[in-house]
């Protein structure tokens, strides 16, 4: 038997999955506040000193904290490269807070720095297009000694360049291939290893999480990276273990919300799409202004931009004053879920609208019509009852009005024990482990 503990490193918490990687049978779960203020290994060794004498051979983790890993992202065309490099930064575990398009000015490289990336995803130009506009802005993140590193996944022909531009001022730089090597053809995995080697490298150090190397040599990813395998895991299957099919999943947190989906597309979405950009059909979200705790003013905001709340008088009111409350306090835990619930069902309404409409007027929405499992994580989910459940999980199977393809005829389930992030961490050493962890640890939500 070869035992391996999975262990997040989350913004809020650290939580921990100790699993038999021969057969993916779970053994047991942890959890503690994630110590920030002192050593994020703290709390992990917490963890431990929790599991008692259950032995461990493996140790693999993942981490969110320190706010995770926040990109931006550098194109020739908004519509075009930024837009392509956009995604790949959301599939990749990153939260994208900044995009520019077309050539730098000084302006620019303000605003870029305002955002306080951790990394900058540096595109532009299908393989043998125009290269000015990636070399110019290559000079100028080199001239203006941006302090943070660079992957450059732009236009074969100029990218060697490009990365002399920056190397020669001293700026860090991983190169990998085109992430649009021509229209119309999306190539995500190699940006999506560079900024995972970039994360691992020098951002993770750069938070000051821990004094010490036993953190990076743990980490393998970010957590949004880590939990997108693990949904595509649970949506493959492996060896000996069938999968779900196409899957919807949202992830609910104190800091954000996050939507995951693995689709398969049949029939006109597979042969009619028009987008110059080919959509991602394995797929993350991330939304920053919808959080159970910190961010959770920006939901009731959200669900208002969304009308979800203009004609709730007095109880919206209400909700307000609780979202403030929650942003002034995030530990807090209330006695009655109800005004948790309702804050997480507009929060799952709001980041599946956003995950599955249109990402442009030429644009179709995500297929997603036809998923047959939706998955709810996060705490207000694995805390509470199936009332709760349902409660905040039926928008993603009925909200017809929100301009996207609902997948109304699909099973709810619930991530109970927090476990796809640790299919995840397994799935490249342990596939057929990691999905039978995935399909065992869901429970279903009669609806």
């Amino acid at each position: 038997m070869t035992r391996v503990l999975c262990v997040d490193f989350g913004s809020t918490f650290t939580k921990a999955a100790l699993v038999d990687a021969d057969d993916g049978t779970l053994v047991a779960t942890g959890s503690t506040p994630t110590t920030l203020g002192s050593d994020v290994l703290d709390g992990y060794r917490l963890l431990r000193e929790g599991l008692g004498r259950e032995p461990v051979d493996e140790v693999l983790a993942c981490s969110s904290a320190g706010g995770g890993l926040r990109l931006a992202v550098v194109g020739y065309e908004r519509a075009v490269t930024a837009e392509a490099g956009h995604r790949v930064g959301l599939s990749a575990g990153a939260r994208v807070v900044h995009v520019a398009a077309g050539e730098l000015t000084p302006a620019a490289v303000g605003a870029l720095r305002e955002a306080r990336p951790d990394v900058v995803l540096l595109v532009g130009g299908t393989d043998g297009g125009n290269g000015e506009v990636l070399l110019h802005n290559a000079r100028r993140l080199g001239i203006a000694r941006v302090p943070v590193p660079v992957v450059l996944a732009g236009n074969s022909a100029a990218s060697d360049e490009a990365a002399y531009e920056l190397l020669s001022r001293g700026r860090h730089v991983v190169v990998t291939a085109n992430v649009l090597p021509r229209i119309g053809v999306l190539d995500p995995g190699p940006a999506r290893a560079g900024i995972r080697d970039v994360f691992l490298r020098h951002v993770l150090g750069g938070k000051g999480l821990s004094r010490g190397p036993q953190l990076r040599r743990m980490v393998r990813a970010a957590t949004p990276d880590v939990v997108l395998a693990g949904v595509e895991v649970l949506a493959d299957g492996a060896a000996g273990t069938p999968g779900a099919g196409d899957v919807l999943v949202v992830d609910v947190g104190g800091a954000t919300t996050d939507v995951y989906s693995v689709v398969s597309p049949e029939g006109e979405d597979a042969v009619l799409r028009k987008e110059v950009v080919a959509p991602l059909w394995r797929a993350r979200t991330v939304e920053g202004d919808l959080g159970m705790r910190w961010n959770a003013p920006g939901v009731v905001a959200a669900a208002r931009s969304e009308h979800l709340l203009e004609d709730d008088g007095a109880g919206c009111d209400h909700l307000a004053a609780y979202a403030d409350h929650l942003a002034a306090h995030p530990g807090h835990l209330p006695d009655v879920p109800d005004d948790d619930a309702r804050l997480a069902r507009l929060a799952v309404t709001v980041a599946a609208r956003r995950h599955g409409r249109p990402a442009g007027p030429a644009s179709e929405p995500r297929p997603l019509r036809d998923v047959g499992l939706v998955v709810g994580s996060g705490g207000v989910l694995r805390h509470h009852d199936d009332r709760v459940r349902r409660e905040v999980l039926r928008p993603l199977v009925s909200d017809h009005g929100g301009g996207w393809r609902v997948p109304e005829r699909a099973r709810l389930a619930v991530d109970e024990r927090y476990v796809l992030f640790a299919a995840g961490l397994l799935r490249d050493d342990a596939a057929a482990a990691a999905a039978r962890l995935a399909r065992s640890a869901l429970r279903e939500v009669p609806r």
